[in-house]
């Protein structure tokens, strides 16, 4: 067994000892690919104190048995079924299980399955599990995020008036699956004009104008993992006041890119980046979190808002992305990805983040 599963296996028999369960029961398949390596769409998890049996259907089986690092590859015909029957093999009486396991399957599983049996639903303790990244999920998102540069000196000669946003999205996508991305991350947010000021203002068919700015939020997928970056660049020379805009949020990310270190409460984070924005006179116009945490899933923990309860420790991965979005106007974001080291952070994005203007 690779060296990151077995000490990915050991977390989950602490969490097992700690929680006083025989068993856990993942459906969740990024969890499921952390744990035992499968990459395909569906299949069951079962990771108990002396073994763990991944579960899955006829159309996974032989992919299972190259993919999986596990103690048994079990076939079933139905997944209740299938799952209930391993249970009673294992014979168990306190099962953990993912909190947003469907109630409706949850019922079933009550129904069906042993007079005894215990379920007990579990969340932030499943989301601990991925939350420090070890060193080859650290250099498979590097190398994700570094396909952003390539990919984004392409798009550069699109950042002109008159180019609609779709063309934009579409050439950023199609110049990073060239580069060897796997998938996009996301659908790509490009937010020209007024339209900067939608957070989640995904590519439309307006077109770019002289004097405005545009917000380009993208990522992509490599081996599993995820990249995240958003910059916001000028389409010729705007108005004082988007520069202003502009200046604030770039600001309010470099200052709490600079307090990233061990230790430090991510709503501090937070804090720092948004407290400079509402000094500034734009605080009503900030209204998400800072970040999110990056992985096998673009948004994982941790999340970093004024209610984040954790601290940051080495090896977890997030985004610092402050915005400011003022309906009829703009609006900028700036973000990156970061890694927390042992003595302070480390950006994985590279793409310069000042009011470029491309039209030069």
């Amino acid at each position: 067994m690779p060296e990151s599963m077995t000490a990915r296996r050991q977390k989950v028999t602490q969490l097992l000892a700690a929680h006083d369960l025989d068993v856990l029961v993942l459906h969740e398949l990024n969890t499921i690919r952390y744990l035992c390596g499968f990459t395909g769409s569906d299949g069951l998890l079962v990771a108990g104190r002396e073994q763990t049996v991944f579960l899955t259907d006829s159309r996974y089986t032989v992919q299972a048995g190259e993919q999986v690092c596990a103690d048994r590859v079990e076939e079933y015909r139905v997944k209740i079924d299938g799952l209930l029957g391993l249970l009673r093999e294992f014979g168990v009486r306190r099962i953990g299980f993912e909190a947003d396991l469907a109630f409706g399957t949850v019922v079933k599983l009550q129904e069906k399955g042993g007079a005894g049996w215990d379920w007990r639903p579990l969340d932030d303790e499943l989301a601990a599990l991925r939350l420090c990244k070890d060193e080859a999920e650290i250099a498979l998102m590097e190398q994700a995020a570094g396909l952003h540069v390539a990919a984004f000196a392409e798009v550069a000669e699109l950042l002109r008036p008159g180019v609609e946003e779709r063309a934009i999205a579409l050439r950023l996508e199609f110049a990073l699956k060239n580069a060897g991305a796997e998938e996009k991350s996301f659908d790509f947010i490009v937010a020209s004009g007024v339209r900067g000021a939608l957070p989640h203002g995904v590519a439309s068919d307006r077109t770019l104008q002289d004097g405005e700015l545009v917000t380009i939020d993208f990522g992509c997928r490599w081996q599993g993992y995820h990249s995240d970056e958003t910059v916001t660049v000028a389409i010729g020379e705007p108005s004082g006041q988007l520069r202003r805009i502009h200046d604030i949020v770039r600001e309010a990310h470099d200052r709490a890119l600079v307090a990233v270190r061990p230790g430090i409460p991510l709503h501090e984070l937070d804090r720092i980046a948004r407290e400079y924005i509402a000094a500034a006179g734009y605080g009503e116009y900030f209204g998400h979190g800072l970040g999110h945490g990056i992985g096998l899933a673009v948004h994982e923990a941790p999340r970093l808002s004024p209610r984040s309860e954790l601290v940051a420790a080495p090896g977890m991965v997030f985004t610092i992305e402050p915005g400011v979005y003022l309906p009829g106007v703009g609006g900028v974001r700036i973000e990156d990805m970061v890694l927390v080291t042992d003595s302070g952070a480390r950006l994985l994005t590279q793409l310069p983040k000042e009011c470029i203007d491309y039209t030069v």
